[in-house]
């Protein structure tokens, strides 16, 4: 018996090799006809993990019950203190992106959020952005992050203005030529530039800039790395997740489902268009 579940589990989750399995003995569960039984895996670097399975009391049936605990859920405890928010602020209904100004991806994602999914929404919705840069790949993703946050400091629009410019125009900062100089030359041109436009205080946004502060940067990553964000764009509707660059549609249904949740009926699907007919 041991070894046919020994088996089984190796098969089902993909056990390394090099891992040893071991079967512990059975007690009494809390769920009907199951017993619980523990299910050691180790392997000589000392890794060890003690997984309890419920198997039927006549030695049929083997499953696995998880307990989860849901008042820790820190996808629904995000903290969104002072960051910018793109929409009605005091909609039911947030959509939480961690971005990285330098990812094609969340460019993408962000040029089908807005102003597609703002305009189908209105003020239903709130978007807000959370930082979180590949650091280990994007070499100018952190000055990026840094220079939004000291617009953000002084003006929510201007910030939001900035991450537009930046998600549309990455081949600027990259340049022909990959310059990390260079982008970071561009970087700091456009957060000057859109400060004038936006009329901020330019002197602030220079000491800002200079002082190139990743505090408040590092502790959303940290954040995102306790929620198991390993990529970017990585969006939460109400604490649910959606994981990449998807189809508006997609995203549409997930934010349909958390309008249902609080109690508001979601716009309209828009019409598909009917392919013309010959002759007609």
């Amino acid at each position: 018996m041991n070894r046919r579940i020994e088996i089984l589990v190796r098969s089902q989750f993909n056990i390394p090799q090099d891992y040893t399995v071991t079967i512990g003995t059975r007690t009494p569960s809390k769920i009907s006809g199951y017993d619980t039984l523990p299910i050691t895996f180790s392997n000589d670097d000392k890794k060890k993990q003690v997984v309890d399975f419920l198997i039927s009391a006549d030695g049929t049936s083997l499953a696995r019950l998880e307990t989860f605990d849901l008042t820790q859920d820190p996808a629904s405890a995000i903290d969104i203190t002072n960051r910018p928010i793109r929409g009605n602020p005091a909609a039911k209904v947030t959509v939480v992106s961690f971005d990285d100004l330098e990812c094609a991806y969340c460019g993408q994602m962000h040029a089908e959020l807005f102003p597609e999914t703002m305009d189908r929404y209105k003020d239903k919705i709130r978007f807000i952005y959370k930082d979180f840069p590949l650091v280990e790949i994007h070499p100018w993703a952190m000055s990026a992050a840094i220079a939004a946050n000291c617009l953000a400091a002084q003006s929510a629009t201007v910030y939001w203005n900035f991450v537009d410019y930046i998600h549309s125009h990455g081949s600027e900062v990259n340049g022909s030529d990959r310059s990390l100089a260079k982008s970071m030359d561009a970087l700091n041109r456009i957060a000057r530039q859109e400060a004038v436009l936006g009329k901020l205080d330019e002197s602030k946004l220079d000491t800002c800039l200079s002082n190139k502060d990743e505090t408040r940067i590092r502790a959303s990553m940290k954040e995102a790395e306790a929620l198991k964000v390993e990529g970017t764009p990585a969006l939460f509707v109400n604490g649910e997740r959606i994981d990449g660059a998807l189809p508006k549609a997609q995203v549409w249904a997930v934010i349909d489902r958390a309008l249902r949740a609080e109690g508001i009926e979601p716009p309209a699907t828009p019409a598909t268009a009917q392919p013309a007919v010959a002759g007609k």
